[in-house]
């Protein structure tokens, strides 16, 4: 698998002295915890009936997302994933993960009951 560089718009040119302007991808440094604001809210939206505990507004790496997602899991026993900047966890468990946020000094508020 070869990478591939974001060319914006000109896909060939007949210009020999022409010069491919590349986009920029933006790496986004993570937030300490206390500057993170973090969303806690029960969805049971095309999921067939199922609730999903969903966590956003985390602004930082990918990787830093994905190692806060596993230890929410596996402080709540359960099944979930990481997608689209978003933490799943399976199952209502707002109030935990509550609790497991504020210990770790994020800042949160729950959405929604």
């Amino acid at each position: 698998m070869s990478k591939k560089k974001n060319i914006s718009g000109i896909m060939y040119s007949t210009d020999p002295e022409f010069q491919y302007q590349y986009e920029e991808s933006e790496i986004r440094d993570t937030l300490p915890p206390n500057k993170q604001d973090l969303r806690v809210q029960l969805d049971k939206k095309q999921r067939g009936g199922k609730a999903v505990t969903l966590v956003t507004g985390f602004i930082g790496t990918t990787s830093d997302l994905e190692e806060l997602g596993k230890m929410l899991k596996t402080k709540c026993g359960v099944g979930g994933s990481v997608k689209n900047g978003e933490i799943l966890v399976q199952g209502d468990f707002r109030d935990r993960i509550l609790t497991i946020l504020q210990s770790l000094n994020y800042k949160i508020k729950k959405i929604g009951g």
